[in-house]
């Protein structure tokens, strides 16, 4: 700070003795040494604090910074996320109407082949003999007997 050397401290000393005098110079050393101790102890703290400022404002830059970083990589993943789910959409609506054009050939399929079918089982009731015999309540019909002669 000071740039105060051996002689001038010398000086000042043997002003100091002759102003104040031997019998309370040994008091004021210790009052001037105790205030510079505390001066000393005062510009340290000031420096500490100072400091400190300082490396907040750097955590507050880094801080700052982070932040940024952050907000981009946010950003970078919405529109990742976005540039996905576009295919994603489109294919799931391909393969919807995919399932629906699927569905709407096995209705049509279904109904091609129902039609197909039924003239065969309407001609197939139709042309079969009732095989079933006569209801037990009604008499059955009796066959005329056939009357053969034999030769006598």
């Amino acid at each position: 700070m000071f740039d105060i050397g051996f002689s001038e401290l010398l000086l000042i000393g043997a002003v100091a003795l002759i102003v104040i005098g031997p019998e309370r110079l040994p008091r004021v050393a210790r009052t001037v040494g105790h205030l510079l101790g505390r001066a000393q102890r005062y510009v340290g703290d000031v420096k500490r604090d100072i400091q400190r400022e300082m490396d907040l404002d750097k955590l507050d830059d880094l801080k700052s910074q982070m932040e940024d970083a952050a907000e981009t990589v946010k950003t970078s993943l919405k529109e990742t996320e976005e540039s996905l789910q576009n295919p994603l959409k489109e294919a799931k609506e391909s393969l919807e109407e995919a399932s629906q054009s699927v569905e709407e050939l096995v209705k049509s399929s279904r109904q091609e082949i129902g039609q197909a079918l039924e003239p065969e089982h309407s001609t197939q009731q139709t042309n079969a003999a009732p095989s079933d015999p006569a209801p037990a309540d009604q008499p059955a019909e009796e066959k005329p007997a056939s009357t053969t002669e034999t030769p006598s």
